[in-house]
């Protein structure tokens, strides 16, 4: 099997594995709306779904690992493309993938252990609201720092340099790179939403832009799967 072929069955399975572990957290935990409410809502939400939403959650996280992989094999699929060019998005797509990691492996092993103490906790103890400020510190470090705004900002940039690397590669038809950039450029939008002034409340038309700019950028890494597999 050819590195085109691997690497147009990756950019397929890829966004399906991330949509369907996306859905099911939207449809079991109320993702990502649930992390507007309350601490003691979201931990009793959790704790709620038990084993199944870890591993729910533990799936999510590694739909990240596997983009690392689909980086590098899209960088080594896309022949006659500049090596400048290429060398730049693999080290970006690692890079959006360890972070995106980072950001969500909190919840299969450090939110379990917060739910449980807060349910042994009673309201209002100093032990409570150590609980909530933890929580709430983890979610604005990990996730908001760490796995949206600098994921965001790498998969932008990814997008953009192996969509630019498509349009010169002799692999797959060149059209199929700019839809990648575009996104590219929306993501890395997407990622200002709490940056300086809007960084209490967040910036709403990045907080709207951001569904729809993942729903593309799925299907852009589909079709160019395909593009590349005929």
């Amino acid at each position: 099997m050819s590195t085109q072929t691997v690497a147009g069955i990756v950019l397929i399975a890829m966004p399906i594995a991330f949509n369907l572990a996306f859905g099911l957290l939207a449809a079991r935990f109320d993702y990502p709306d649930i992390l507007r409410r309350p601490t003691a809502e979201v931990l009793e939400r959790f704790r709620a779904g038990g084993t199944s939403l870890v591993l729910t959650w533990w799936a999510f996280a590694w739909t990240a690992v596997l983009f690392a992989g689909l980086a590098v094999l899209t960088s080594s699929a896309l022949t006659g493309a500049d090596p400048t060019v290429l060398a730049l998005a693999t080290t970006a797509g690692v890079l959006a993938a360890v972070v995106q990691f980072l950001g969500l492996v909190r919840w299969p092993f450090l939110v379990p252990y917060l739910a449980r103490e807060a349910a042994a906790s009673a309201p209002g103890s100093p032990r409570h609201e150590a609980i909530d400020l933890v929580f709430q510190s983890f979610n604005r470090y990990l996730g908001v720092a760490v796995g949206e705004h600098l994921g965001y900002a790498l998969t932008g940039a990814w997008s953009v340099l192996a969509g630019v690397a498509m349009t010169q590669s002799d692999a797959i038809a060149g059209w199929v790179g700019v839809p990648g950039i575009v996104v590219g450029v929306a993501l890395f939008a997407c990622a200002l939403e709490f940056v300086g002034p809007n960084e209490e409340r967040g910036w709403r038309p990045a907080e709207a832009m951001t569904p729809i700019a993942y729903v593309v950028w799925s299907v852009w890494l589909a079709v160019a799967g395909i593009a590349l597999i005929a």
